[in-house]
């Protein structure tokens, strides 16, 4: 019970005060867009496994870690034998098998909507492009005939960048140049993927403010990650003049573009200016979300760790089930 409380607990400190300290450290993450979505990322799973721990925690016993596979299974049946026949242990295993088997069901639930959504989606524009559009054999884009300027790609099976022709005509070489190193940085980086996925525990678990606000963060900082690949190309200052002529067109669903709602915060960055974080701290940033993420699987095999110097009775002495596993036995419930 003690291992379950501490998880749900760090679960807790995770989504309220985790939470505070990313959004609240923005500015520092911006120097570093892909060190933030790991960290959105850690944080969320962290969240996920915790409370997923959790629930394994209430169900099954920890016992002394043995090389032996015949000592350590006799030793993991004496110890649930021992639970359940204990007052209570049968009805916190079964919460517990609940919470662990619910968040998963849900997870995966979510996620598979989410992406046959988003693989519905595109394929009906692809379809849509077929008909409408017309390839572009020097630029690799498909062009659509529409005066207001505007870029995005379709991410997956048969992706592709386009753009209108509206755009074409607005932005200069080294401008469109920036605008397709965006474009194929979404593409290459699989940013639809990462996406979809916070978008799926955002839909899971809607009244978990924490996964919105990871949603939101993660978007918007995909989105500097492909400006930054885009300024390895050109100079910052091109990127953001052509941001700026493509702002104020919506990106379409389930596509990535260069505009859309978070252009004005990526405009005002690029003029800024951007500084990347220096190897050492980026390297400690990528260890501390490494940490966040596979504490929960230390806290719960701690009273295993722990409980490995314990004796355990002799396979002769082992008439006597439940008086063993009481005293050798450390359980989680």
């Amino acid at each position: 019970m003690i291992v379950a409380l501490a998880l749900l607990a760090y679960c807790v400190v995770l989504a309220t005060v985790g939470v505070r300290t990313l959004t609240s450290g923005a500015r520092y993450i911006e120097r570093e867009p892909r060190l933030g979505i790991l960290a959105w990322q850690a944080l969320s799973f962290s969240m996920l496994a915790s409370t997923v721990l959790a629930g394994v925690a209430l169900t099954v016993p920890t016992v002394r870690i043995s090389t032996d596979v015949a000592d350590l299974l006799t030793a993991c049946a004496m110890a649930l034998r021992a639970q359940y026949a204990a007052p209570g242990g049968a009805a916190s295993g079964a919460t517990g098998a609940v919470l662990a088997v619910a968040v998963l069901g849900r997870c995966a639930f979510c996620l598979a909507r989410t992406f046959r959504a988003a693989l519905v989606t595109r394929a009906r524009q692809r379809e849509t492009l077929a008909i409408v559009g017309r390839p572009d054999v020097d630029l690799g884009v498909t062009v659509v005939e529409h005066d207001q300027p505007a870029a995005y790609c379709l991410p997956g099976r048969g992706r592709r960048i386009v753009l209108t022709s509206g755009a074409l005509a607005t932005l200069g070489s080294i401008q469109l140049a920036s605008v397709l190193a965006h474009e194929r940085a979404h593409l290459r980086g699989r940013h639809d993927l990462v996406l979809a996925a916070a978008e799926a525990l955002d839909h899971a678990f809607p009244r978990v403010k924490a996964f919105a606000v990871a949603r939101g963060e993660i978007g918007r900082l995909i989105e500097m990650a492909a400006d930054d690949a885009a300024c390895a190309r050109t100079d910052r200052l091109v990127v953001a003049d052509a941001l700026l002529t493509l702002a104020a067109q919506p990106v379409p669903a389930a596509a990535l573009g260069a505009g859309g709602t978070t252009s004005p915060s990526r405009i005002r960055r690029l003029i800024g200016g951007v500084t990347p974080l220096s190897r050492p701290r980026a390297a400690a940033g990528s260890a501390a979300a490494l940490l966040v993420a596979i504490l929960p699987v230390i806290l719960l095999s701690a009273p295993a760790v722990t409980a490995l110097g314990l004796n355990y009775c002799s396979s002769q002495a082992m008439g006597t089930p439940s008086t063993s596993v009481a005293a050798h036995s450390t359980p989680l419930s």
